[in-house]
């Protein structure tokens, strides 16, 4: 058995690889999986930060994430906008923040 075989990717993060009308991911679940540990360490590894944004800044929360999504989803982003989107949804969970509350996706993202 793979390490791979052993992640068990909830099917938040799958749903970002299925288009809107389809069934079934478009990428493979080596892929998926791939992408899912990488988005999980960078909510994880958020944590602290948004912790102190929060307190050093006196931000609410979502302002908080907002910015975390802007940051991720920026120039040389390392993932995708719809895994960012997630990245922050995942973070707010972790910190037991309220879900934010995202824009909606352009036709690009």
């Amino acid at each position: 058995m793979t390490d791979a075989s052993q992640i068990e990717i909830p099917p938040t993060f799958v749903a970002v690889f299925v288009a809107p009308g389809k069934l079934r991911p478009s990428a493979p679940y080596a892929v998926i999986a791939a992408r899912y540990e990488l988005c999980e360490d960078l909510a994880q590894t958020l944590v602290p930060t948004a912790t102190q944004l929060q307190c050093m800044h006196d931000l609410h929360a979502s302002a908080v994430l907002a910015q975390c999504l802007e940051a991720l989803a920026g120039p040389g982003a390392v993932v995708e906008r719809a895994e960012a989107r997630w990245v922050v949804c995942r973070l707010a969970e972790l910190l037991d923040w309220e879900q934010p509350v995202l824009p909606a996706e352009d036709a690009a993202g």
